[in-house]
């Protein structure tokens, strides 16, 4: 009588995580963005630092082992550096191959602009530093994005070494509630 209990327990259980993940996937949304770091790495303003390893000649040395940046780069809407800030990535970067070809990156981004104000993106991942396409991990969010899973590219798509300048394009695709 006890193993019949138990088992109807267990199919109770069962059909309750079957049918609340069956209500859970019907509001799933996909949302798509494409974002613009503008990624200063020298000068007044920098918003890229690097913090352990050695820099070359006042150079950040981004292919050396164990080098850590932080960051904290505005997000604009469009490629233009004078465009609507919508978001900040802050966060950190670890070049984490011998070679240095990889860095891992652990960056949040925290929207800003009046739709998503609050909400945040968190990314997580081994990036090809480089490599022309970076692709790394959406592991989770908050607001707008509470439970986000998804991915996001990275494209550098700017580079004006004279002063230090970058502009890396990041296309997100986003599961959330």
């Amino acid at each position: 009588m006890a193993s019949t209990s138990i088992k109807l327990s267990l199919i109770f259980l069962l059909t309750i995580f079957i049918t609340s993940k069956a209500i859970l996937h019907d509001q799933l949304k996909e949302t798509n963005m494409t974002l613009y770091f503008q990624d200063w790495s020298g000068g007044p303003n920098a918003t890229v630092l690097q913090i352990t390893g050695h820099q070359d000649h006042g150079l950040l040395s981004f292919a050396k082992f164990g080098s850590v940046f932080v960051t904290d780069d505005p997000i604009t809407q469009a490629f233009d550096k004078n465009s609507a800030e919508i978001a900040r990535a802050q966060g950190i970067y670890v070049t984490s191959a011998l070679d240095g070809k990889i860095s891992h990156v652990l960056i949040s981004i925290i929207f800003t602009n009046d739709e998503c104000k609050g909400s945040t993106l968190e990314i997580q991942g081994a990036s090809p530093q480089f490599e022309r396409v970076r692709e790394v991990a959406i592991v989770g969010g908050t607001g707008k994005f509470r439970l986000a899973s998804g991915y996001a590219t990275f494209e550098t798509i700017h580079f004006d070494l004279a002063i230090h300048y970058v502009v890396i394009q990041c296309n997100v695709t986003i599961l959330h509630y």
